[in-house]
């Protein structure tokens, strides 16, 4: 039995959740949040709780039954709290700053890199080698975030390039140069 999908997601006096058909529309606080669910998983939204069911214990249900819940717990977390990453630029000269509400990315290469944000997903830079991307879709934070650090992946002998913040980076050692 799928551990995760068989728990509840508690509804608190601020959030609210809709049902119809497949679609669960979820308001709060922060916005609100829409999104197709898998036909075959039925769900149950209460005054104060969401359960999930699956129909059978074959192995595509199984799965299912835990991703809808994961799915819909973010949606809740989402427009409750809101979902952010921190990402650091680390090298020498390496720098964003924001202009509008693009940030532009100063990182080695011979022109600046300008990141425009998608509806819903704000940018925000506190120094020139940190940026933080908020949002209350916890998917589109996620991509927003990792298209910003495809700009310059860490490079793996000296660790210059953009990372997550606390992200380890594997230092290779390098030549010995007799």
């Amino acid at each position: 039995m799928s551990r995760i999908g068989v728990k509840p997601i508690e509804l608190t006096s601020d959030v609210t959740a809709a049902l119809e058909g497949n679609t669960i529309t979820v308001k709060g606080p922060k916005g609100e949040l829409t999104r197709n669910l898998h036909p075959e998983i039925k769900v149950n939204v209460g005054e104060e709780e969401i359960t999930f069911e699956r129909p059978s214990n074959n192995k595509q249900h199984r799965s299912l039954h835990g991703t809808t819940r994961s799915i819909v717990n973010n949606m809740v977390e989402g427009v409750k709290n809101g979902f952010e990453k921190n990402l650091e630029l680390v090298g020498v000269g390496y720098r964003a700053s924001k202009s509008g509400e693009k940030v532009v990315l100063n990182v080695g290469y011979s022109h600046p890199v300008e990141v425009a944000p998608e509806e819903g997903i704000e940018l925000e830079v506190p120094s020139n080698t940190k940026i933080v991307v908020r949002g209350i879709d916890k998917e589109r934070v996620g991509a927003t975030a990792s298209n910003i650090r495809s700009v310059r992946l860490p490079e793996p002998y000296k660790g210059k390039g953009i990372r997550y913040e606390n992200e380890h980076v594997r230092q290779k050692v390098g030549k010995t140069g007799k």
